[in-house]
């Protein structure tokens, strides 16, 4: 029998189990441990990860897990989905992106037993739960004051990864490098196909971003033959656009923003995006478009430095007007008044 072992916990097939993984302590002797919600079918099938608040202040991905295991039409026909919806747990508790020792668990991978606070988190994580794992689904957002557009970060190179990534199916794809010490690092080091979400701001819920989550997951498990296609599935088919590459433009002054763009709107070379200006009144300076492609990240706080990461454009081969219009279509088709996730 082809019994899931997890820590002490065992799980068979056709079982369903929510799990208390243990960590660590804290200085109170209070105990710490990572929520695992387990769902196996009775059929053979690959095994999967959904994970979230790797970085305790982005909240969204929490949300995802919590609406995806707690619908009723949420079954799978083979396989295994192990959902972690809060990865560090020290971070949620604290409303803080990082871990106790101010380490970022995302840069601890893959982690040490008896290393650092951080390094034994990353490294029950990884030995507990990636290792199970032919493939793992990491939900983040922006950081504090930043939002993102719906977006996946994956290795555009590896052909099956780019097919899960299309499969996905927000507006963008982005080909992604690995970011040394991080969980997709090592979990493809563990031959673990992984996507990265980004989508909306840490310390907020989007909904936007919460449904284009939840219906990319359930994509992926349906295309890995784990979940039945629904027939709104079959009817709806969004086409992703792959990114050629990104940057971020800075800011040209310290003052007061005004911005006169959103996320997902087409940028032009050359365009205003945002008025800087003085307590007094006087506009300072214009941050102005370096290139034109589709604005995927903003800051969000109407305060600036000289030099700060203001905007982040996607570039791409296709038309930026057409990218623009479908990012729309994709926003109209799951905003709440839609039920069909």
């Amino acid at each position: 029998m082809d019994v899931l072992r997890i820590g002490e916990f065992e799980i068979l097939p056709g079982e369903q189990k929510k799990i208390k993984l243990p960590v660590a302590k804290l200085y109170t002797d209070a105990d710490v441990s990572l929520p695992v919600h387990i769902i196996r079918a009775k059929k053979p099938g690959p095994t999967i990860f959904v994970s979230a608040a790797v970085h305790g202040d982005e909240l969204n991905g929490i949300e995802i897990i919590r609406r995806l295991i707690n619908q009723n039409k949420f079954k799978i026909i083979k396989g295994t989905v192990i959902a972690v919806p809060m990865v560090n747990v020290y971070g949620v508790v604290n409303q803080s992106r990082y871990m106790p020792d101010r380490r970022d668990l995302n840069r601890c991978f893959p982690g040490s037993a008896k290393g650092s606070l951080a390094g034994r988190v990353a490294h029950i994580f990884l030995n507990e739960i990636v290792k199970h794992c032919d493939y793992g689904i990491d939900l983040h957002t922006g950081a504090i004051h930043r939002s993102n557009l719906p977006q996946i970060r994956a290795n555009m190179l590896d052909a099956e990864t780019k097919e899960l990534a299309e499969v996905f199916a927000v507006p963008v794809v982005l080909n992604s490098n690995l970011v040394d010490g991080s969980l997709r690092e090592s979990a493809i080091k563990n031959e673990t196909k992984i996507l990265l979400y980004e989508a909306g701001e840490a310390l907020r819920f989007d909904e936007f971003s919460i449904r284009a989550g939840m219906k990319g997951i359930l994509n992926v498990l349906q295309h890995l033959g784990m979940k039945r296609k629904s027939s709104a599935t079959k009817r709806k088919k969004i086409v992703p656009f792959i990114a050629n590459g990104s940057q971020w433009v800075r800011a040209n002054a310290s003052g007061i923003v005004h911005n006169v763009v959103e996320l997902g709107d087409q940028i032009t070379q050359g365009q205003v995006l945002a008025e800087i200006g003085s307590p007094y009144g006087e506009v300072l300076d214009c941050v102005i478009a370096t290139r034109s492609g589709i604005l995927i990240g903003k800051q969000n706080i109407p305060l600036v430095q000289e030099g700060e990461a203001m905007f982040h454009v996607a570039y791409f081969s296709e038309d930026d007007e057409e990218i623009a219009e479908h990012i729309e279509n994709v926003q109209e088709q799951l905003l709440p008044e839609h039920n069909d996730i």
